[in-house]
Order: structure tokens, then C-alpha cells, then sequence
């Protein structure tokens, strides 16, 4: 119910900060910003100081870091990575400490964009500022790096129709729903499973049983990014719901959770495990067998082509700019049978990353 309150008060906040007068804030600023973009082609950042912002701290997050350093590598841009460890006061607080010391971009996944505009804003009057993984569409953000994660909610509600042809109980676990990216995969996930046309802007309460098409989505659990609880909110669905029939682990760190919790009941095997991102535990179980698939991003491209744009924002070059603000990295599903051809591709790149590390140190 707690989530349910939350996630409802996001929605009223976001559609507040939508007004007129949020609206013309966020377009002077943007207005801004570009217009700095265009000062910047007689006098350039040489090296531009660049900042990547993760939403926490997770596997996903090193991939990203070594797109970010591979990037940085080749335009010879100056790039920080930060993960803050401790939510959104965290995150505020790097944010807040990057625009005092002057960088001349940030590219930040934000964690709870509904109450964070004041705080992006704030950063898009001193830098330029982009959004990746999870976007903040009601701040002065120039563009947005990642997948639609609406679509992608539906790829990974395709999987669990594919794991379970004749339908059956689905519980869903996230960290926080307040995050767009975890709102829109999730009804994504939702809106397939019921066989609804697509209308990213639905939105079912957390704590309210959703059935239909054969399915039912029993209810969502989150976690705010508490390991313990994560687990904990597995344990306690196997207690309390000892028939279900699918779990889905929207946020990387869920799904190898879900894989321990499932291991220490003694039902690996007897619940179908649908998974997002690429933690080695979840790969590892799709090779076994014990996860059916994984919705993957691209995070590693999330690190480069965030960095990739600043540097040429910073050079006075706009032209990466769409005209939608959305620069598209689709995601994949993986399974075993594209699995191989997945692992050594991330090997490859950590490789090259750790390469550049290297002939950087001193």
C-alpha cells in the first residue's frame, strides 16, 4: 500500500511540475543551454570535464563506466564516473558537488525524476546536462540515452508469455518504482501480459492484483535498493504464495536474489524466472537453464554515447542532438541460444576499457 501511496504521489508531483510555468522554466533553460552549445564553436572545451552519474551501485553501473572511459579514451574528454551509494539524498549531494566544481557536463540517471527537475535544473543552469538509463522528460535535460523502457517491459512480458504458454501467477520485484525507467518496464511488463493496446502513460497500483489474458500479477515488492529486503520480499512471496508460477526481477541486482532465495526454499527449477539486465548470476542462469531469459541494455553504450555527446556539446557541436530528445539503445532479450555471442561481446569491451585504464595510469 506503502508503494502504492508513493508512486501515486509521483505521478500528482510530476503532472504539477508539467504546468505552464514549470514548462517555461525548463525550455528557458534548455534555451540556455543551447545557446552556450553555439558560443562553444568559436571557443570549445579542450578538454571538455565530463561527468556520468549512476542511480546506485551495481555491475550494470561498472559496464557503463567502462563505455564512459572508452569514450573518453577516444575524444580526449576529461570523464568522471560516480555511483552514489546511498539513494537520492546521495546523488544530490555528487551533483551538487559537480556543478560547484565546475564541470561542463553531467550525464545522470535520475532515481526519482517526479521530485528531482529542481535539482537537474540546477545543474543545466551550470553545465550541460542529459539524462541516460532512466529519464527526468519534465527537466532541462537535452536529450535522453537509453531504451523505451515502456518497450521494453513488453519484450520481457513476451518472455514470460514464451516460459509460461497457458498463463499463471506472476509477482514482480523492483527497487523503486518512483524511478521512470522501473515505472514504464513494469507497466510495459503489465500491459503485454493482459493483452492491452499500448498506452505508456497506464499505471496500476502496485498493491493491486492484475488479471486477465490467463494471467494474474499478484502484486509488486520493492526494495529502495536494500539488498536484504530485496531478498527478504522473494522469501516472503515463496511463504505467502507457494503456487506462483513466475518471478520477475526488474532491477539487475533482482533476478541472482530471486536465484538464491528460490536455491535456499528448494524450488530452483519450480518457478520460472524472468530476469532484466546482466548480473553474472543471471547469466549464469540462463545458461543453466534456471532463468528462462533476460531483458538486456546496453550499458556500456550508455557510458559511451553519454560521453560521446557531452564532448561534442562542449566542442560547440549539436548535430548528435535529436530533434525527439531521445537517443535509442534498444534492448535484447537473451537466451541460450545468443548467449555465447552476449558474454563474449561484454568481455571484449571490459577488455578494451581496462586497456584504456591501463595506458592512462601513470
Amino acid at each position: 500500500m506503502r508503494g502504492s501511496i508513493v508512486a501515486l504521489a509521483g505521478l500528482v508531483l510530476a503532472s504539477l511540475l508539467a504546468s505552464p510555468a514549470a514548462a517555461q522554466d525548463r525550455d528557458a533553460l534548455v534555451a540556455r543551454q543551447r545557446k552556450a552549445i553555439e558560443a562553444m564553436k568559436a571557443a570549445p572545451k579542450d578538454p571538455p570535464r565530463i561527468a556520468f552519474v549512476s542511480n546506485g551501485v551495481a555491475f550494470f553501473w561498472v559496464l557503463a563506466k567502462a563505455g564512459a572511459e572508452a569514450a573518453a579514451k577516444e575524444t580526449g574528454a576529461t570523464v568522471t564516473v560516480h555511483m552514489p551509494p546511498n539513494g537520492i539524498g546521495d546523488q544530490k549531494r555528487i551533483l551538487e558537488d559537480l556543478v560547484t566544481r565546475g564541470v561542463d557536463g553531467v550525464a545522470v540517471s535520475p532515481i526519482d525524476p517526479a521530485n528531482q527537475s529542481d535539482v537537474l535544473n540546477a545543474v543545466a543552469r551550470r553545465a550541460l546536462l542529459i539524462t541516460h538509463d532512466s529519464d527526468a522528460p519534465e527537466s532541462a535535460r537535452l536529450c535522453y540515452v537509453g531504451v523505451d523502457n515502456y518497450e521494453a517491459g513488453r519484450l520481457c512480458g513476451r518472455l514470460v508469455k514464451e516460459a509460461l504458454p497457458g498463463g499463471g501467477e506472476v509477482f514482480v520485484f523492483v527497487g523503486r518504482l518512483e524511478q521512470d525507467n522501473a515505472r514504464r518496464r513494469r507497466q510495459g511488463l503489465i500491459d503485454e501480459l493482459m493483452g492491452r493496446d499500448p498506452d505508456p502513460s497506464r499505471f496500476d497500483p502496485p498493491g493491486t492484483v492484475v488479471s486477465g489474458n490467463g494471467f494474474s500479477v499478484l502484486g509488486t515488492l520493492t526494495d529502495q535498493f536494500d539488498r536484504a529486503k530485496a531478498k527478504a520480499n522473494v522469501e516472503d512471496v515463496i511463504a505467502r504464495h507457494p503456487g506462483i508460477d513466475c518471478m520477475v526481477g526488474l532491477f539487475e541486482y533482482n533476478p541472482p536474489l530471486i536465484l538464491e532465495a528460490l536455491a535456499r526454499a528448494g524450488k530452483t527449477g519450480a518457478v520460472k524466472i524472468v530476469a532484466f539486465d546482466e548480473a553474472p548470476e543471471t547469466l549464469a542462469g540462463v545458461r543453466s537453464g534456471t532463468v528462462h531469459a533476460t531483458v538486456v541494455q546496453d550499458p556500456y553504450l550508455y557510458g559511451y554515447r553519454s560521453v560521446e555527446i557531452l564532448d561534442a556539446l562542449c566542442r560547440g557541436d549539436a548535430s548528435g542532438l535529436p530533434a525527439d530528445g531521445f537517443v535509442s539503445v534498444p534492448a535484447q532479450a537473451i537466451t541460450q541460444k545468443n548467449l555465447a555471442e552476449f558474454e563474449a561481446q561484454m568481455k571484449a569491451r571490459a577488455a578494451a576499457a581496462g586497456d584504456a585504464a591501463d595506458a592512462k595510469a601513470p
